[in-house]
């Protein structure tokens, strides 16, 4: 902004110098100074004028009222309008052998693809004759059906494609293939968006512009004959690889002469001739990326037929030949190979038609074509989006789960299809469309809408994928529901045979969707044994007082259903959810609750049933504090309390783990784990804690022990061995199986030694055995000595009659 110079003027005539100041002055920006005006010779003898010279700057004098009068330097205001002047404007430029190298070599990934890019541009042709001829009948005249032909030449190495679409003439030829990236499609959009009485409901492919040049992927040189019906004239356009330029001339060969439409013939490249002229090859590609293309699609391809020739009867062995008229003629029947055009997209994509049109049958066949499936699916839904991303799609769950176990860690199972106008983009999906615990559903979506990149095969991370992504989930989730509320509970009961450990998987992975995959879980339990019970069974059965959901995770139904931490629960008729497999105590961890209600593990400590009586636990802990404090002290570290047990009946006792640490089941797990590691086992592995049960013989025993004989061995001993049973029978792994087994092979020698007697010869070899022994070890050196634990037996023996 230029400085401006403004002060009030009273008079001309008052006015004697012109000064600047600092003291005066103002700073109202780093532009702009104020100056006080005070002598009359500043100002131009003549009077005012609206513009003068002084000092080399240029003034300019407004009035502002009668008596007032402001002065401004224009002097920047110059500089600005000469800075402000604008450059001269220069257009891209592009190298067009590099910009072909790019495409050819660094757009697409696979090969194979230039057979999508060119059948969706003969498709997109037929489509813009097939919407023209409404208005202009004359464009069909008699050139035939609409339709798609593909011969290849193993021979000769070459591919054609052939299409009776629109076609061009030598203008359109010029502009199409001449302008890279230019999309004759999307300027027949642009077009159709004009004329709005037009429509717009087409199923045109093309945007980018760059599809064709993707034959350059397999051929050192393409020709382009198309007849246009606006034309009276064919022409031709070739193009080699490597060169920046291209041909285009008349066709004058009348062999070579369309009624209408376009023909692309490719000379494959000498490492890609096997491969892509290989008619088999062509038709699988077809099937694979143009199966749901709206128009037949014909390929070329060897057949075989039986057919039945009259032959001369050749004589048997032994027989002389007949003379030549008095041979027999016979019919036989022989196999005749010959070549003809076959239709490769004969399956219809069902999920353009309204589900109410289409049968169950129809589903089902178009799963098993589609996915190379033998088994019908166990549900399927099919449903249309709009709104803010409109797509179609048709999902299903499969009848049996992969027989990969892989495949449940692996997202990229190829059972998303992805089609954009009915023609194929991708499978290979990393959980872009379906997290992970739903890779198991297969199915089909169409969308108008996705943001592909140029080479369309790549789904761009953006808002579009994450709406569609939760709209699928949604969906499927909706489907296993349905099948989970179905009258045939067989069909659910195969559905979480085969998938449970998948949904599951979801409790652990998607916490956002908890609420729609808690009631598809299925659990057996204390009262359910045989079948499976949902967690809305379990709380509807549940007790007035009960406040949890109690499960006990083990390795097995036999094991839990003989665990000590139960005993209590059944008692008092409380359910108890059994969780066999690995994933499920994880996966209950991560919901935490379930309408209002805990998850509770009944093998950890502060377990509370709600119901106990407070007085009598008090008088039961006093009694027997002494001896929790004697076992502890004979344990030392093993464990990090003994306490007086609230959920034992019938077992001495029983070790649990602390509220924060692993459980047994847990422990077992991660030991199991082959890149485990050990360092976190100590860590993780919590504090044991040892209940005992107060009403058990063995426990009174140890307490009359303790009150009595505190320092006696067979007590201690027998701590040990109460100890180790306990953490077997808890589900915990001794530390040292085979120092175990001794403890047991002891205590039996001791209940067992000399209480039937022992055969008179046993006892003389016995005895012999051991003088022997004894005379040996004078000469050789000496060995631990074993001794029979029967013969040092104690009077006070705990185990004697």
């Amino acid at each position: 902004m230029a400085p401006v110079l403004s002060r009030s003027i009273a008079s001309a005539s008052s006015m004697a110098s012109l000064s600047y100041s600092p003291s005066s002055s103002s700073l109202r920006n780093s532009t702009k100074k104020v100056l006080n005006l005070r002598n009359a010779t500043f100002l131009p003898q003549s009077g005012f004028k609206s513009r003068f010279y002084c000092s080399g700057l240029k003034w300019k004098v407004e009035r502002k009222g009668s008596s007032r009068v402001g002065v401004r330097c224009e002097a920047a205001v110059a500089d600005k309008e000469a800075s402000e002047t604008s450059g001269e404007t220069y257009e891209y430029q592009a190298e067009v052998s590099r910009l072909m190298d790019l495409i050819v070599h660094s757009l697409y990934s696979h090969k194979e693809i230039f057979l999508r890019e060119l059948v969706s541009n003969a498709s997109d042709a037929l489509d813009k004759l097939r919407f023209l001829s409404v208005t202009e009948p004359s464009l069909l005249g008699d050139a035939g059906e609409l339709e798609i032909r593909i011969k290849s030449d193993p021979e000769n190495g070459t591919v054609t494609i052939t299409d009776t679409g629109i076609g061009m003439t030598k203008e359109e030829l010029i502009d199409c293939l001449g302008t890279i990236a230019q999309s004759g499609t999307s300027k027949f959009l642009s077009a159709l968006k004009e004329n709005k009485d037009l429509g717009a409901d087409n199923g045109l492919i093309g945007q980018f512009g760059v599809g064709f040049y993707s034959a350059f992927l397999v051929a050192e040189k393409v020709s382009v004959s198309t007849k246009s019906p606006r034309s009276d004239k064919q022409f031709v356009w070739e193009a080699a690889a490597e060169s920046g330029s291209f041909v285009v001339k008349e066709e004058t060969d009348p062999e070579k002469l369309l009624p209408r439409g376009t023909q692309i013939t490719l000379y494959l490249k000498p490492d890609d001739k096997y491969e892509f002229s290989e008619p088999t090859r062509i038709q699988n590609l077809v099937k694979n990326y143009s199966q749901f293309v709206a128009f037949p699609i014909y390929t070329w391809q060897e057949k075989s037929r039986t057919i039945e020739v009259e032959e001369e009867e050749e004589p048997k062995e032994g027989e002389e030949p007949k003379p030549e008229g008095e041979k027999k003629m016979v019919k036989k029947s022989k196999t005749e190979k010959y070549w003809d055009w076959e239709l490769a997209n004969e399956t219809k994509p069902i999920w353009m038609r309204s589900p109410k049109e289409v049968e169950k049958d129809q589903y089902q066949e178009f799963y098993k074509k589609t996915f190379n499936e033998f088994l019908d699916p166990l549900a399927y839904t099919h449903f249309t989006t709009e709104g803010e991303v409109e797509f179609r799609s048709v999902l299903y769950i499969p009848g049996m789960a992969p027989l990969n176990n892989e495949d449940v860690v692996n997202p990229k199972t190829k059972n998303i299809r992805l089609y954009v106008k009915r023609v194929f983009i991708s499978d290979d999906f990393d959980g872009e469309l379906f997290p992970r615990y739903l890779s198991f559903v297969k199915g089909v979506v169409d969308s108008n809408d996705l943001p592909l990149n140029v080479s369309r095969e790549i789904l761009q991370e953006s808002r579009i994928v994450r709406i569609m992504r939760k709209r699928l989930v949604r969906k499927t989730f909706d489907m296993m529901q349905d099948l989970a509320e179905s009258e045939n509970k067989e069909d659910y009961k195969k559905f979480w045979e085969n998938f449970g450990k998948f949904v599951k998987l979801g409790c652990i992975e998607d916490s956002g969707n908890h609420k729609r995959i808690t009631p598809l879980l299925r659990f057996y339990s204390s009262k359910s044994e045989e079948d499976l019970i949902s967690l809305d069974d379990y709380v509807e059965n549940m007790g007035e007082k009960q406040n949890a959901i109690y499960y006990l995770a083990t390795d097995s139904l036999k094991s839990a259903k003989s665990a000590p931490f139960l005993e209590k629960l059944l008692q008092k008729d409380i359910e108890v959810l059994y969780l066999i497999e690995p994933i499920d105590e994880v996966a209950i961890q991560n919901l935490q609750t379930y309408k209002e209600k805990k998850f509770v593990d009944i093998s950890k400590e502060d377990l509370e049933l709600g119901d106990e009586d407070e007085v009598k636990e008090r008088e039961t802990k006093q009694e027997y504090n002494v001896l929790c404090d004697w076992i502890k002290q004979q344990l030392g570290d093993k464990v990090a309390k003994v306490l007086v047990s609230k959920r034992l009946s019938s077992s001495p006792c029983v070790l649990v783990s602390g509220k924060f640490g692993w459980s047994a089941n847990m422990e077992r797990l991660m030991r199991a784990q082959t890149l485990g590691d050990t360092s976190s086992l100590e860590f993780m592995r919590g504090r044991r804690i040892l209940e005992i049960n107060p009403d058990h013989p063995i426990v009174k025993d140890l307490n009359a022990a303790c009150k009595n004989a505190p320092d006696s061995s067979d007590a201690k001993r027998a701590v040990d061995l109460l100890f180790d049973t306990a953490l077997i029978s808890s589900g915990f792994s001794p530390d040292s199986p085979a120092e175990l087994g001794n403890k047991i092979y002891e205590m039996m020698a001791m209940a067992l030694g000399g209480r039937w007697g022992r055969l008179e010869d046993e006892d003389e070899a016995s005895a012999a055995e051991t003088s022997t022994d004894s005379d040996t070890s004078s000469v050789q050196p000496s060995e631990a000595e074993v001794v029979e634990p029967s013969e040092v037996r104690a009077e006070s023996d705990p185990w004697s009659d």
